[in-house]
């Protein structure tokens, strides 16, 4: 149960909301920013709580002018069952919320009014989180199916391209219903600036998989996934086709001849131990 508590030392709150919030209180609308920044806050605290009981490494549960994000340590080599729990207890944390707001209601501590408004801010915010665009919910959700059955590296790229997509679609949305609301206007720019971010760092982030799942404990993994590549293909190469709660063999082929077979940590070995970044599987393979 500590363990818990000491979520609290993670929360961070922006300097930002504070001007925020003076602009609320300054034009009475310092109860619906409660309302709804409370709602966002239980949302995070259900990723952070669902994280601390896998032992995740969390970093810091940002509460941000338009929103929040629970930020963990962790690059893809967690167990993706795992990964889903802690997504889904975000949006899970919703139902919960509309209890509480039943149950405040019937005991008068809140006005019908202030009900509704607040029942309409808890579907809007689940909603919102569950868009397929990363980094919302809906579009972590959409990163691990894909990754479910796609190579790391290429689940990561196509779901940062797929966001960017429906993004455009949102935006097109935004100009023809609330062209003038300010604050759709500043999820928007927060949203491109973040998968611009994640695109122009995805060899970064990839590198990271790679360096955790050859430095970093290792979880038990029971799939052993076969990779098929010629001897003249990089090593570089050969770990993009790395995928996750998979251990890999490296069949190595010459023309129609099997040249050896290669453990993953072998491969890994070679490229970050040894430094052979340039090298070819032909020449770390051992023939059979």
């Amino acid at each position: 149960m500590i363990k818990y508590f000491q979520l609290v030392q993670k929360i961070y709150i922006h300097p930002l909301f504070w001007g925020v919030t003076g602009l609320a209180i300054m034009t009475g609308y310092f109860w619906e920013l409660l309302a709804l920044f409370g709602i966002v806050f239980l949302h995070e605290m259900g990723h952070a709580i669902a994280a601390q009981y896998f032992a995740w490494k969390i970093q810091r549960i940002k509460i941000l002018p338009f929103g929040g994000i629970c930020e963990v340590d962790e690059h893809g080599n967690k167990p993706m069952k795992e990964e889903l729990i802690i997504i889904m207890a975000g949006p899970m944390q919703h139902g919960a919320i509309a209890i509480l707001i039943i149950v405040l209601q019937y005991f008068s501590i809140i006005t019908p009014e202030y009900t509704q408004l607040l029942f309409q801010f808890n579907l809007m915010i689940l909603l919102f989180n569950l868009l397929p665009i990363w980094p919302l919910d809906g579009g972590k959700l959409v990163q691990l199916f894909l990754a479910s059955r796609k190579p790391y590296l290429d689940a990561y790229k196509q779901s940062v391209i797929s966001s960017f997509i429906i993004l455009l679609g949102l935006h097109a949305i935004v100009l023809l219903f609330a062209p003038f609301n300010m604050q759709l206007w500043l999820v928007l720019v927060y949203l491109y600036i973040g998968l611009w971010m994640e695109w122009k760092q995805h060899h970064f982030t990839f590198m990271r998989f790679l360096l955790e799942r050859h430095y970093g404990k290792q979880q038990d993994l029971k799939l052993l996934q076969p990779i098929d590549a010629n001897g003249e293909d990089f090593l570089y190469h050969s770990m993009e086709k790395f995928r996750r709660d998979c251990k890999h063999i490296i069949h190595v082929g010459g023309g129609n001849t099997l040249l050896g077979k290669l453990d993953e940590n072998e491969l890994m070995y070679a490229y970050f131990t040894e430094k052979q970044v340039n090298a070819k599987l032909k020449e770390i393979v051992y023939y059979d």
